[in-house]
Parts: structure tokens; C-alpha cells; sequence
């Protein structure tokens, strides 16, 4: 087998990329700005030239095993960007082919916390875990289920988003999904800042660090900064989310048995501000049989080059996807 794979992780800002070989070791990194060109075929040309220059450099040409590509939306079976709200592009996309024939190897595709989990378990904190639960805690929530060492894709590709399991059936917050009172609305980093900013407007007359913040200015970090400095307000604030996403992890419990949830992400590194609530929540909602058996852990990828090891993981994998999806000659 050839010694390494190229990792590709493509954002609604940056698209990186990496050279990754078989340890999880990121031999070389480089990026290009997803939204610089409206045109798919101009983001390919760019794409092409600024991975070959790294693979040329790293000398790397003719080593590539296959290529792996994590990106909002992305299908595993078909290879095609369905449904890309972040991208400047038309979709659907056949993402996987147009990669493929552009750089002459195979590819294969998903979406970007699937990727994670992929990467997780092939370089990271799931090694030796085939049953956990992955959860992303960015701007959105995103997870990827994996049920005997197999990533759950369902029927059609786009299982496990548990991102957009409705927590509030009533009066739930809007979701960027279109409906309302998804956990993604209220564990994510945005979920965090428009808590903070509801308890601001709710408890009007409590002093918070907050308050010298324009309220729509107001970040997840800054809720952060503010909680670690002492501040009940944002201390609550993490409170609430951490039990929303506790009460949420233990109804997952039923659904898979996970010998693990491992959470990624900004959010996550939040420590014990998130992770006391979360897991008190968790135990208190847990059906009996379930207690105590599944663990919560943080991703061990370095932040740095997550987004990359991920996508790189799928790529040692990619020449069956890709002949499966190929078009007949």
C-alpha cells in the first residue's frame, strides 16, 4: 500500500488540506479559501494546484493511496455534495468524481463529523472502540454513530445527525434546519451565546461581565471568559447547556449502547463547566440498564489537524467507494 493519504476538509470558509500517513502524522498542511470562487471547476483548478505543490514538495507524488474528503452534507454512498447551504457552489455536487478525475486517484466522501469519527477512531480516542458516539460542539452540533467498528449512514447516507433530535417540543428556538427545538440550537457554540443572551434579557437586573459586551456581540468565548472569571450568569449558562446535551446523550444511550461518547470541538474544551452538568444530567435521565457503562471523553486529535486527520482517514478506504460510484465505460 502506498504510504500516504490526503486529507481534505472543506469549510463554508477555508478548505484544508494535508498529507497524512498511516500513524495519524500530518507530514505537511496547506488551505485555500472555499468561498473565493463561485465556480466549481475555478475551486478544483486552485484545489489541484496548491495539493500537488504540497505533495511535489513533501515528495509525496506517486505515494498518495487515496484521497478523503470531509464536507458539509456529503454523501458516502453517491460521492455528491447534496445540499451545500455553507457553499458558494449549485448543489448537488459529484464532489467525489470531479476530485478523483482531477487528480488522477480514488476518492472517497462524508460529512465532516462523520470524517471525525472516522478519524477518531482510526487515530485517536475511539482506537479499539467499535461502539461509540462522536459529537461535534461547533458553530452547529454535528455527531457520527459507529456500531461495530461501522460508521451508521442509513439508507441514504445521511443517518446520525443527532444535532437535530428536537429537546424542546414547545416554543423550541428556531434551528438553522427550518424547525424548531433541535439540540444544535442550544449545545452548539451559537447556542451558547443566544442562551447568554436570553438570560441577560431574562434577569434583567442581575450584574454580569456580560453586560459590557454589546448583547449581539456577545460569543460562546466570551460566555466562557465570563464563567471562568467567577460570573454566575455565565456559569448558569453552561449549566443549562450541559444538561440539555446530558439529557439528550442519555436518551442516545438507548438507541446504540455506546461504550463512549467523545466530544469535539470549542465547546467541549470547556472542562468541567460543561462536563459536571452534562454528566449529572446524564446519570439522572438514564434508564437503569444503562448506568454507568458509557464513558465521556474528549477527542485526543489535535484541533490543528482534526479536520484533517478525519477526512485523511477515509482516504486509506477510498478505491472500492470510488469504483462503486464510477459511472459505467
Amino acid at each position: 500500500m502506498k504510504p500516504y493519504v490526503l486529507g481534505i476538509d472543506i469549510g463554508g470558509t477555508n478548505t484544508v488540506f494535508g498529507i497524512v500517513d498511516a500513524r495519524g502524522i500530518v507530514i505537511a498542511s496547506g488551505s485555500i479559501k472555499t468561498g473565493k470562487h463561485n465556480n466549481i471547476e475555478d475551486y478544483l483548478d486552485e484545489l489541484y494546484t496548491e495539493a500537488s505543490r504540497l505533495i511535489e514538495a513533501n515528495e509525496a507524488t506517486d505515494k498518495i493511496h487515496g484521497i478523503g474528503i470531509g464536507a458539509p452534507n456529503a454523501n458516502y454512498f453517491n460521492g455528491m455534495i447534496e445540499d451545500g447551504v455553507n457553499l458558494p457552489w449549485p448543489t448537488p455536487i459529484p464532489l467525489a468524481k470531479l476530485v478523483s478525475d482531477k487528480f488522477g486517484i480514488p476518492v472517497a466522501i462524508t460529512n465532516d463529523a462523520n470524517a471525525a469519527a472516522i478519524g477518531e477512531m482510526t487515530y485517536g480516542a475511539a482506537r479499539g472502540l467499535k461502539d461509540f458516539i462522536m459529537i461535534t460542539l461547533g458553530t452547529g452540533v454535528g455527531s457520527g454513530i459507529v456500531i461495530n467498528g461501522q460508521v451508521v449512514y442509513g439508507h441514504d447516507g445521511f443517518a446520525g445527525e443527532l444535532g437535530h433530535v428536537i429537546v424542546k417540543r414547545n416554543n423550541g428556538r428556531l434551528c438553522g434546519c427550518g424547525r424548531t427545538g433541535c439540540l444544535e440550537a442550544y449545545c452548539s457554540a451559537t447556542g451558547v451565546a443566544r442562551t447568554a443572551r436570553e438570560f441577560l434579557e431574562i434577569r434583567a437586573n442581575e450584574p454580569s461581565l456580560l453586560r459590557n459586551i454589546p448583547i449581539e456581540d456577545i460569543t460562546s468565548k466570551d460566555v466562557y471568559d465570563a464563567a471562568m472569571n467567577g460570573d454566575k450568569l455565565a456559569r448558569d449558562v453552561f449549566e443549562y447547556t450541559g444538561t440539555i446535551l446530558g439529557e439528550a446523550m442519555a436518551d442516545m444511550m438507548v438507541f446504540s449502547s455506546p461504550a463512549a461518547f467523545i466530544l469535539f470541538g470549542g465547546l467541549a474544551k470547556s472542562g468541567e463547566l460543561l462536563l459536571k452538568p452534562l454528566r449529572n444530567a446524564m446519570d439522572k435521565n438514564m434508564m437503569g440498564i444503562f448506568k454507568g457503562k458509557a464513558k465521556v471523553m474528549l477527542s485526543e486529535l489535535k484541533e490543528a489537524d482534526a479536520a484533517v486527520l478525519g477526512a485523511s482517514a477515509l482516504g486509506w478506504e477510498a478505491k472500492p467507494i470510488v469504483e462503486a460510484v464510477a459511472p459505467a465505460q
